[in-house]
């Protein structure tokens, strides 16, 4: 098993392109399973989420068409076409690893009659249940049951029909449950109305994609989401659009060593409530052909050609500022960043408050960052952080994608050598996320876990 071993305190400087989204690509890539025509999909990021998806998708019918060759590079480009429709169980084998293989249920209910799913794993992050993928599916007229941990969906004779359905939860929307019931009423019979629909920019690049393919989406971006059925969709070509919680995280790294870096593919029109944290915080995001001195952080899309694809300068204040924050649906601060928010605020001249109102046990990664220095008070669904000078490097345990993304941050601060283990849970969201910051001058290095203790970090790393 992995380990990360750094040796913090350098600052960080250079530039970095910021991949495709992850939480974009995975439904995007469940899609392809609506038609038997080829979906080609471009700036695709490698890593373990998106190879078990594929892994899964072949596993569909689908067939990966230029998949690279053993020890070749990953292009980005990914093309498949669905051409065994007759595959319709998606096993616990490839489901536990991650959560987005439930967004393989609504296409095969919709394109095969009949999908059987294995209820999902993914990151501890708390209780996700599926009530209301299937809550939703059952409006349009699927017949579902579980059995043996498998949901299994059945289209009635006649087909699915067009409905208005709620699909609002204790803690808001639900983005995957969202991606379902809008890529199964592409093909249902009449109009759908998703009302209290997420609003995410994932659920924006689905609708392009599906609209691509020949679906009538509008409301896409807005909680009311409007799909007239059509009987067949074709194949199409589109370009995954920038990761905003990766684009965050780097934006938290240069805070956390007061460093300068260039963020290329930054789509900051998505990122709106993290910039103005960050800009109370302390930290500047500029475009790059802007003047910064009449360029604010809040307005860090002007002078950007494509507000979705900018260039950005990240910098920050020596003396970082405390905030008070909620987590909340897009266009609220994102819950896929609150960890790492909580690294910089570690730092912070002051107490700030971080509340999380997405997944109300999203905290384990409080321990972790403790045992690094941190002053944290956990109150229920709120943190209490209490700024110190600095961080001290410690050996801690990642438990999920997040809170292994914030442990990391620590470390780059951290005044002496971090050791991070069980860092599979980074690969899931993040790729060659260490040799990307040893490109921005940070001493980090992937070791065995057996190794990690001992192990020097070489010179010039």
């Amino acid at each position: 098993m992995d380990t990360f071993v750094i040796d913090g305190g350098r600052r960080l400087a250079g530039r970095v392109r910021i991949n495709g989204s992850k939480n974009a690509a995975l439904p995007l890539l469940a899609a392809t399973l609506l038609t038997d025509q080829p979906v080609r999909l471009r700036d695709v990021p490698n890593l373990a989420d998106i190879q078990n998806m594929l892994r899964l998708l072949r596993e569909l019918g689908c067939e990966h068409r230029d998949a690279p060759a053993e020890g070749t590079p990953w292009s980005g480009t990914v093309t498949l076409a669905a051409t065994d429709q007759s595959k319709s169980h998606a096993k616990y084998e490839v489901v536990k690893t991650m959560r987005a293989s439930i967004c393989t249920l609504g296409p095969m209910l919709a394109r095969r009659g009949y999908a059987r799913v294995s209820l999902p794993g993914g990151c501890a992050i708390g209780e996700r249940p599926v009530d209301l993928h299937i809550r939703g599916l059952r409006a349009l007229g699927a017949q579902i049951t579980i059995n043996e941990g498998d949901i299994i969906a059945r289209v009635p004779t006649g087909g699915l029909t067009g409905n208005t359905i709620f699909m609002g939860g204790a803690f808001g929307s639900t983005v995957l449950g969202t991606a379902n019931v809008m890529s199964a009423a592409t093909l249902a019979k009449g109009t759908t109305v998703i009302e209290c629909a997420a609003c995410e920019p994932e659920i924006v690049d689905l609708a392009l994609l599906l609209n691509k393919m020949g679906a009538r989406i509008s409301g896409q971006g807005s909680p009311r989401i409007t799909i007239e059925g059509v009987d067949e969709l074709g194949g199409a070509e589109h370009r995954v659009i920038p990761d905003r919680i990766e684009a965050g995280t780097y934006m938290m790294a240069a805070a956390v060593t007061n460093g300068e870096i260039i963020l290329d593919n930054c789509p900051v029109d998505t990122l709106l409530s993290a910039l103005d944290c960050l800009t109370e915080v302390g930290v500047h995001v500029e475009a790059c052909n802007a003047t910064p001195t009449t360029v604010p952080t809040r307005s860090a899309h002007r002078g950007c050609d494509d507000p979705m694809r900018c260039s950005v300068r990240v910098t920050s204040d020596r003396i970082l500022r405390p905030v008070q924050v909620t987590t909340q649906p897009h266009p609220g601060f994102p819950t896929d960043l609150q960890a790492q928010l909580m690294t910089v605020l570690s730092l912070a001249d002051g107490n700030s408050v971080i509340t999380e109102r997405i997944f109300p046990d999203r905290f384990l990664h409080v321990a972790e960052l403790s045992r690094m220095g941190a002053n944290l008070t956990r109150l229920g669904s709120s943190v209490i952080i209490s700024g110190v000078r600095r961080l001290m490097g410690a050996q801690v345990m990642a438990s999920d994608l997040r809170a292994s993304a914030a442990l990391v941050l620590a470390g780059l601060a951290a005044e002496g050598r971090t050791t991070i283990h069980r860092v599979y849970h980074l690969d899931r969201g993040y790729d060659r996320m260490e040799e990307r910051l040893r490109s921005l001058g940070a001493s980090i290095q992937r070791v065995d876990d057996r190794e990690a203790v001992a192990a020097p970090v070489p010179a010039g790393c």
